[in-house]
């Protein structure tokens, strides 16, 4: 009866149960209108980044897989030899890693695993290519997962390339057959280009750091000493875009930043970074080189006030042409990275030995980085040409194009940029812009209904016959992954003071020269 006075041990045990009927339903109640924390703006953006990277992925996957070219209009692709060598696969294989895509890094490590051999075909391979992105492609694949796989790939593939470096100076040949060893003889066989027999160091120094064997070391360093060797131009850190292999000394007077140029001076910094600043001749040469960009190439238009790098076709105390590649846009990540070695620039003005001239090496970074941006924003797509010009006598056309240039390869040197600017400056502004790249592409180098990505003829003309029948790998091994890291919110996590990137965006952590 409700009227009934309960015992005191049947009283405990009712209420007992009610608390423990009432606990259990506020925990329910809890859980089911609990939600997780709302992502930050830059996580959101990061996570459409990969999920890009992996629709752009599948879609090769599905009609090109284990293709080095891919030529997504036609679904096919091409072989550079004849069973292919991973072109594709290795360069984007550190993007699936850092990206967390571990499905997708199975089916490329199991290509690698069953497929992937140098022992084949008739065709020369260009070195610098090789090197940068497969030998590259490798080791840094190798560091990330600690995977045996990918060092003893790279060591067979090393020991090919070294015979390339069998010349009178040491310097490499601009080509080399992987499975004979040998090059066949060429006219002017004897020339190669500066920024490719000096955009090769950072791979063979860290295959002899992570095997002991010391012929790849040597042989770096000796490419390296041959081309800082020649009085003529060392002492103006700037120098001609060919070199003979068999003299030693540099071809003619032609002094340009862009194609031939362009990462041999990019290497000078890296090559420091990499030995964590302890060969003193490379911070030194990569001063001086830095000392002639800016007394010899860099001006401004008189009222945009575009910073560009001028080239010097017919060498010093010449007359300028204002002509800037696209490939020009990674000097100013690498003037940034060079003045303030990684720390943020807040720390690096802190340190009590900041200069006056590193001060105007990062006001002509941010200059450049500007003058890169509008590359882009002034154009039909919102992308990119290969080439602009540029004009101070005039007040509408001070950035131009002409119909020859205005192709664009989904060149990673802006965003590149931009990742290195931002990690060190702190701005948001450089996250803006780089967004504002990536949904371009979206846009415009997207084929309609598909997940592929072109390259485009005509950065002024939009719609679907604009689209050139061919995606670069660097499209996943540079372009996306650079936007990825610019929208990566941990900057411990690849750190611009631990970490160097070689000019294919492979990471490669720093080393204690041995």
């Amino acid at each position: 009866m409700l009227g009934r006075r309960l015992k005191y041990g049947s009283f405990k045990r009712v209420l007992i149960t009610l608390l423990l009927v009432s606990s259990i339903y506020l925990c329910a109640n809890y859980v089911a209108t609990k939600k997780d924390p709302p992502q930050s703006a830059a996580v959101e953006k990061q996570n459409i980044i990969r999920d890009t990277f992996q629709k752009s992925w599948s879609d090769y996957e599905m009609y090109g897989w284990g293709f080095d070219e891919y030529h997504p209009i036609t679904k096919t692709g091409r072989n550079y030899l004849s069973k292919g060598i991973g072109w594709m696969i290795i360069d984007a294989l550190d993007t699936m890693m850092i990206m967390g895509l571990d499905d997708q890094k199975k089916r490329a490590r199991e290509w690698i695993k069953s497929s992937l051999t140098w022992d084949h075909g008739d065709e020369e391979m260009n070195v610098f290519e090789t090197t940068i992105r497969m030998l590259g492609g490798l080791l840094s694949a190798h560091h990330l997962s600690h995977d045996p796989l990918y060092l003893e790939k790279a060591v067979d593939l090393g020991d090919r390339l070294l015979c390339a470096y069998n010349t009178t100076t040491g310097v490499p040949r601009a080509n080399l057959n992987l499975k004979t060893r040998t090059s066949r003889k060429r006219t002017r066989s004897y020339m190669v280009s500066t920024s490719e027999c000096g955009t090769v160091q950072m791979e063979l120094r860290y295959l002899s750091y992570l095997t002991g064997d010391r012929r790849y070391w040597d042989a770096a360093d000796k490419v390296t000493t041959m081309l800082l060797n020649d009085p003529s131009w060392s002492h103006i850190g700037l120098v001609p875009i060919s070199f003979n292999l068999e003299t030693g000394k540099y071809i003619g007077a032609n002094i340009r930043l862009g194609s031939h140029g362009d990462s041999y001076y990019e290497y000078l910094l890296k090559q420091t970074l990499h030995l964590k600043d302890q060969v003193p001749i490379y911070r030194e040469a990569y001063n001086i080189a830095v000392d002639g960009i800016m007394k010899h190439l860099v001006n401004y238009t008189t009222h945009e006030k575009y910073a560009y790098i001028a080239e010097l076709p017919n060498g010093l105390n010449k007359k300028q042409h204002p002509k800037m590649d696209h490939l020009v846009c990674f000097l100013s990540g690498t003037l940034m990275w060079g003045a303030t070695n990684g720390t943020s620039l807040s720390a690096a003005r802190g340190s009590g030995q900041w200069s006056e001239q590193q001060e105007q090496v990062v006001k002509l970074s941010e200059d450049l980085c500007r003058t890169c941006y509008e590359m882009y924003r002034s154009t039909a797509t919102g992308l990119a040409p290969e080439i602009v010009y540029f004009a101070s006598d005039t007040k509408n056309r001070e950035m131009y194009t002409f119909t020859r240039d205005r192709h664009n390869l989904m060149r990673p040197e802006t965003v590149e940029s931009l990742f290195i600017l931002y990690r060190i400056t702190g701005k948001e502004i450089y996250r803006e812009w780089g967004w504002n790249i990536f949904q371009a592409f979206m846009k415009h180098a997207r084929l309609p209904g598909r997940d592929a990505f072109t390259c485009l003829n005509n950065v002024e003309v939009t719609g679907i016959t604009n689209h050139r029948d061919r995606t670069e790998s660097f499209w996943f091994a540079e372009t996306l992954k650079y936007l990825y890291l610019l929208f990566e919110d941990d900057p411990s996590v690849l750190a611009l003071t631990n970490y160097t990137f070689n000019t294919e965006a492979h990471p490669f952590p720093n080393i204690t020269p041995q």
